[in-house]
């Protein structure tokens, strides 16, 4: 924790307006709140700054503003990167591309590292998989991962929080695999375009039981037509237990159910990327 520590941290939410309020009605929590939760607790002092970025009547920051910003976070989106055709994508990207320039370091989680990668030259395209869903399994760390502060802390073989539909297929030129599973070969990387520096994951470490539960709650329709389960009130079965676990997180069956442990339900663990992201990228470049 860093008590007195004055940063400057934008939070870029990536989901149109329409989407941000069927998440209220479905009672699903926005992810701009997770990530102001971790800097409240870890960087108290910091003056946090929520962008609507999808909403094309939303100035966005531009020239010397993006460097009144220390950092950008990038959040989730329901929208689809390789649209080229729908403005609400475009301009991200153009912003991504922008903060590269001006050199901020940035941080995103699922429609984060796909921006990290487009933006800097990759692809992104449908997952063949499917949906990846609730937890990723085993995520293990490349060697260069072992070696990366971003994953600093994390065992050689990992779970985390995830909800995805597509997948990276080509990494851009200075972009370094960090992580990897069987369903989503890129879950984490590095990125090096033009001034700057974007670490990023597929999987969510701002989640927690409770958040996936809510949101799996708001998925059940699409859970069930995609064939993960046979009726929504199976979906909804699913997500009690998670929300059981995430107020019993020491519960062995619970636990055993869901076939976790403290990777997920210890935050010091589950958190790390945002605090290596914070102390490793973030505080040496104001620094510098």
């Amino acid at each position: 924790m860093h008590k007195d520590l004055q940063l400057s941290i934008a939070i870029l939410n990536g989901y149109p307006r329409e989407s941000r309020a069927r998440f209220d009605e479905a009672d699903v929590g926005h992810p701009h709140d997770m990530y102001l939760d971790f800097l409240r607790s870890y960087v108290p002092a910091a003056h946090v700054d929520i962008l609507f970025i999808a909403d094309p009547d939303n100035a966005l920051p531009g020239g010397a503003n993006l460097r009144s910003y220390d950092a950008y976070i990038w959040t989730g989106s329901d929208l689809t990167i390789y649209h080229a055709d729908d403005p609400r994508v475009t301009r991200q990207i153009e912003l991504a591309r922008a903060i590269y320039e001006a050199g901020v370091p940035q941080y995103g989680s699922c429609w984060g590292i796909q921006m990290a990668a487009v933006a800097a030259g990759g692809e992104v395209k449908k997952n063949p998989r499917g949906r990846e869903w609730s937890i990723a399994r085993n995520i293990r760390r490349t060697e260069a991962g072992k070696r990366h502060p971003l994953l600093r802390g994390k065992p050689d073989v990992y779970n985390g929080f995830i909800m995805h539909l597509d997948e990276i297929t080509s990494l851009p030129s200075g972009a370094t695999l960090l992580a990897t599973n069987e369903h989503t070969p890129v879950q984490a990387l590095e990125v090096k375009y033009k001034n700057g520096t974007f670490w990023a994951t597929q999987y969510h470490p701002e989640y927690t039981f409770y958040e996936m539960a809510r949101l799996i709650n708001a998925r059940a329709g699409a859970l069930v037509k995609e064939g993960f389960f046979e009726r929504e009130e199976d979906v909804l079965a699913y997500a009690r237990d998670m929300f059981a676990l995430a107020e019993n997180p020491d519960d062995p069956k619970l636990r055993a159910r869901f076939e976790v442990g403290d990777d997920l339900l210890d935050p010091q663990i589950r958190q790390a990327e945002l605090r290596n992201w914070i102390d490793e990228l973030v505080i040496p470049s104001r620094r510098a």
